[in-house]
Order: C-alpha cells, then sequence, then structure tokens
C-alpha cells in the first residue's frame, strides 16, 4: 500500500504525457485521494497543470490513520488546487489534515431518478417472490464487517416476537458471509432473514419498492447512495449517524438515524415499522439530488480551481471541453 500512489504515477505518466501533447488538459480530476490522488498530484506538478482531488469515504475516514501513507495523504491534500468530499464531514477532515479551507467543497452524490423511481409494492413483491402481507426490511451492501449486518441481524431478532411477520432480505455479496450465516442460525432466524447474494443495479429499485423500511447500519460511509437510491423509490430508511448520512436524512420524515449497536438499531426498526410514511415526500427528497445536479456542481468547481490558478500564473487561457 505504500508504494501504490508512486507505481500509479510511473505506470500512466509516459502515457499521460503522450495525450498531454496530443491534447492540452485544463486540469487533472481525481477520485480518492490514496493512491489516486497522490498519483494525480505528481502528474499534474509533472505537467504543470491544475489538479483537482475528490474524497470517496475510505480514502479519508479511514486510510490517514495509517501512519506510513497519512504524510502523503498530507502532501497531496496541501498541493492540490482544489478538494471534494462527497460530504461535509469529509471536507472537514481534510482541513485538519492540512488542506486549505478556501480550496475545499463538498459535493453530494446524486441518484438516476431513471432507475430509481416508485413501483407498486405488491407488484414488486410478486416479482421478487416475496409474501405480500409480510412486514419487509431490505439491507444493500457488501457483506463485510463495516456494513454492520452482525448488529442488524440480532436487532429484527429483538424485534421479531412484535413483528411475527418482518422478514429482512440481505442484497450482496462478500467474505463475511458465512459468519453472517452463522448469526442468522444462533438466532433462530432462518425463516425471516434471507442473504440473497449480489443482485443487478437495475433490480435494486424493487428490492426498495418491495420494502417496508431500508437498513444502512455501517461503522463508516462517504455519501452512501442507497439511501438516496431507497427515498427514490418511495421507501425509509434506518441508518447509522455516520460522516454524510445526517446530510442526506435531514429530517425525520426521511428516515431514523441510529447508533450501531443493536439496542438502538432495534429500536430504530421498531419505529420506523410502526411510522406512517408519506412516500411522496420521500420522492421528491430523493428528486432533488439528481446526477445532472452533481455535474453541474463539479463542473462548476472545476472551471472556479482552473480560472485561479490561470488568473495567479497571469498567463494562460481556460478551455472549455
Amino acid at each position: 500500500m505504500p508504494f501504490q500512489g508512486l507505481l500509479m504515477y510511473i505506470g500512466t505518466s509516459r502515457l499521460v504525457r503522450r495525450l498531454h501533447r496530443k491534447m492540452k488538459f485544463d486540469c487533472i480530476d481525481a477520485h480518492y485521494v490514496y493512491p489516486d490522488g497522490l498519483a494525480a498530484t505528481l502528474l499534474a506538478r509533472l505537467l504543470k497543470i491544475p489538479v483537482v482531488i475528490s474524497a470517496r469515504g475510505t480514502d479519508i475516514n479511514l486510510f490517514p490513520k495509517f501512519g506510513i501513507i497519512r504524510p502523503m495523504i498530507r502532501w497531496s491534500l496541501k498541493r492540490s488546487d482544489g478538494l471534494v468530499g462527497v460530504c461535509t464531514a469529509l471536507t472537514d477532515e481534510m482541513v485538519e489534515l492540512g488542506a486549505h479551507p478556501g480550496k475545499v467543497k463538498a459535493i453530494g452524490n446524486g441518484v438516476d431518478l431513471q432507475r430509481f423511481r416508485p413501483v407498486d409494492r405488491v407488484e414488486a413483491r410478486r416479482k421478487l417472490d416475496m409474501p405480500e402481507d409480510a412486514k419487509i426490511a431490505v439491507s444493500v451492501g457488501s457483506l463485510i464487517p463495516r456494513k454492520g449486518y452482525q448488529y442488524l441481524i440480532p436487532a429484527l431478532a429483538k424485534i421479531s416476537s412484535r413483528h411475527p411477520n418482518l422478514r429482512l432480505y440481505i442484497v450482496g455479496e462478500g467474505n463475511f458471509r458465512g459468519e453472517l450465516e452463522r448469526i442468522v442460525r444462533d438466532t433462530g432466524m432462518q425463516d425471516q432473514i434471507q442473504i440473497v447474494g449480489n443482485r443487478a443495479n437495475e433490480e435494486l429499485a424493487l428490492w426498495y419498492a418491495a420494502a417496508d423500511v431500508s437498513c444502512l447500519v455501517s461503522s463508516r460511509e462517504g455519501w452512501p447512495n442507497v439511501l438516496l437510491e431507497s427515498m427514490a423509490c418511495g421507501t425509509p430508511v434506518v441508518a447509522t449517524r455516520v460522516w454524510g448520512v445526517p446530510e442526506i436524512i435531514v429530517s425525520r420524515e426521511f428516515g431514523i438515524m441510529v447508533e450501531q449497536n443493536t439496542e438502538d438499531i432495534a429500536n430504530g426498526l421498531d419505529l420506523a415499522l410502526q411510522t406512517q410514511w408519506d412516500r411522496s415526500v420521500l420522492v421528491q427528497h430523493a428528486r432533488t439530488r439528481t446526477w445532472e445536479v452533481v455535474a453541474e456542481e463539479v463542473e462548476s468547481f472545476l472551471a472556479a480551481r482552473v480560472y485561479e490558478r490561470i488568473n495567479n500564473a497571469g498567463t494562460g487561457q481556460f478551455q472549455n471541453r
């Protein structure tokens, strides 16, 4: 890991220089602070052009804790012309790491409204072979410890006596699956919890639409796309209060935030299942954050950072390509 950024730079520098000779770049737009951001910063210095780096989550909320790469992350942040974080919590952390506050902007992710939209619940359940009269929770994400399924499964067991027709469908795959299957057996929830594995992205709208509530109980996130995707389908969310989540669930009209422990998740689920949600409000909230909106914000920020670099240098002209 300590060599990935440097190796990425060495492995791409020849190609990037050749492409730059064919068509001059206005800037480099790098996503993921390390190793990509380090490589991009080195390339930008080589070509003498601006670089903007975007933080997605783990690259800032985890990687700086590794002492051997923290200095490289700080070096890149201090020398970039602009920095984007997918949530304010990430931009704040970048400033703490040494980034100039005036070069940092939070731009959250968006949602594809063509793919994620309301679908009739009965129809969705029929297509997915779910019981029509059940209370259904769905959770979408990789089967890894960070996603918190080891807390979600016992939480569901804890409230199952109050919701005897409750079902949980976990959509995803990963190396933690065996352990999660053991937890399901140990809690005696084999008939109520199914781990269905990976599903195509275009199928996820059906899973959200079929559910009464969607769950995300991670220990770390950047801007979790699954929350807006669920809301765009009209389904409320129960999610842990981490990083960008409070910037998505800005009102109790959209979902319930919890801490990552079995008791709090159980209480949040119980409350969500008893709440009468206005699904049209959820859908309208998601529709304010489309990928088209995100694209305009990113374009504007890139242009501003390039213009500032040009003005500071006193030469050159921004080319809108």
